[in-house]
C-alpha cells in the first residue's frame, strides 16, 4: 500500500461495514474500522474475522479496527454504516473529531423516528459543513465481501468528489454508478424495506406470485410518489437504489425484512416481534407520507399490521377493496 493511498474510516462494524472495509482495502486504500463493540474488536484483531456479523470472511491484517475515535482526524473520508436510529447519537459523539473537509459517505438506510429526517438531513444537522454522499443499492454484504460482482448507487451533489470516492472504495467487482439525487436515492433505500415486509407477508400467506408481483409494482409507485414529494427525482427509483434494491430485498430469503414478512404471513411470528430496520421505517415513512400528503396504502397497511392495530387478513381485504384507479 503506497503512502499516497487514501485513508478510509469505516464507522460501524456490522456486516455491511465490514464488507465495505474489505472492499476499500481491496481497492488499495488504507482502512480503519471503528466500533464500540468490544467483542467485534477482539474478534477481528485475534481471528481476522467478524464472527458476530460477517463470519467466515477473512479480514486482511492491514485493516485496522479500534474503539478510539482518534484516527478520524487523519481520514480522507468516512463511510458511515451504523443503524439508522443510532445515527444521531453516534454522529454527535464523533462531531468534535471530524474535520469539516472530510466527505461523509452514508451507507445507512432509513428515516429517523420522531424527526422524520433522512440520514443526510440528520448528519447535516450535526456536521453542516462536510460534503455528504449516499451509498445505496442492491448489496448483500457477504456477496460483496466475497468478491462477487456488485453494483451500487453513489448519490451526491458535489459530483466532483465521485471519482475520489470511487477510487477509494470501488473496483472491478464493486461498481459505483453516480447520480445527483441523494433525496430520491435515500427514499428508495429506506422504503424498500417496508415493501419487502409486505412482499414477505404475501409469500407467507400463500397468495401467489401474481399477487406479489402486483404488490411490488404498486409499492414502487408509492415510493416514487414519496420521493417526488420530498424533492427527489422519480427516475432515480428506476435505478439501482430503487428497482434494483427492491428486487433484491423483496425476493430473497437472505433479506431480513422479507423473511420477517414471510413469518408474519405464516403466523409464526408476532407482527410486533421484528427487529429489522423496516419496522422502524414503516412508522416513520407513514408519518412522513401523511405530512407530505402522499397516498401510500401499502406502506400504511404494513405499519398498522406491525403496530398490532390490524390483522393481516383484514389488511389484505382492505387493499383489495380499494376503488379502481388509473395505473398512472
Amino acid at each position: 500500500m503506497s503512502s499516497d493511498s487514501p485513508h478510509v474510516g469505516i464507522i460501524g462494524a456490522g456486516g455491511w461495514g465490514t464488507a465495505l472495509a474489505i472492499l476499500a482495502n481491496r481497492a488499495g486504500s488504507r482502512v480503519t474500522m471503528w466500533t464500540r463493540n468490544a467483542q467485534v474488536v477482539e474478534s477481528i484483531r485475534t481471528r481476522r474475522e467478524n464472527v458476530q456479523y460477517l463470519p467466515e470472511q477473512f479480514i486482511d491484517p492491514s485493516i485496522e479496527v479500534t474503539d478510539d475515535t482518534g484516527f478520524i482526524s487523519s481520514c480522507d473520508m468516512l463511510v458511515v454504516t451504523i443503524p439508522a436510529q443510532s445515527l444521531r447519537t453516534v454522529a454527535i459523539s464523533l462531531s468534535d473529531t471530524v474535520p469539516s473537509h472530510v466527505p461523509l459517505i452514508l451507507a445507512t438506510k432509513g428515516i429517523e423516528r420522531g424527526s422524520l429526517m433522512l440520514m443526510s438531513e440528520v448528519m447535516q444537522s450535526i456536521l453542516p459543513y462536510n460534503p455528504i454522499a449516499i451509498l445505496s443499492g442492491p448489496n448483500f454484504a457477504r456477496e460483496a465481501a466475497a468478491g462477487l460482482p456488485t453494483a451500487t448507487t453513489l448519490a451526491l451533489y458535489q459530483t466532483n468528489l465521485a471519482d475520489k470516492i470511487a477510487y477509494a472504495i470501488g473496483g472491478k467487482y464493486f461498481r459505483l454508478y453516480v447520480n445527483d439525487d441523494p433525496i430520491g436515492t435515500q427514499i428508495g433505500g429506506a422504503a424498500k424495506n417496508v415493501l419487502a415486509i409486505a412482499a414477505g407477508i404475501v409469500q407467507g400467506r400463500g397468495l401467489g406470485e401474481n399477487a406479489r408481483a402486483a404488490l411490488i409494482t404498486r409499492g414502487m409507485v408509492e415510493i416514487s410518489r414519496l420521493a417526488k414529494a420530498k424533492g427527489g427525482k422519480e427516475e432515480t427509483l428506476m435505478g439501482l437504489s430503487g428497482i434494483g434494491d427492491m428486487m433484491l430485498t423483496c425476493m430473497s430469503t437472505k433479506s431480513r425484512n422479507y423473511s420477517l414478512g414471510v413469518n408474519i404471513g405464516k403466523g409464526t411470528m408476532r407482527a410486533s416481534g421484528g427487529l429489522t430496520e423496516g419496522v422502524a421505517t414503516a412508522e416513520s415513512i407513514t408519518q412522513l407520507a401523511r405530512k407530505l400528503g402522499v397516498a401510500m396504502p401499502i406502506a400504511f397497511a404494513v405499519n398498522e399490521v406491525l403496530a398490532g392495530n390490524l390483522q393481516v387478513g383484514t389488511a389484505i381485504e382492505r387493499l383489495l377493496e380499494r376503488p379502481l384507479v388509473s395505473e398512472v
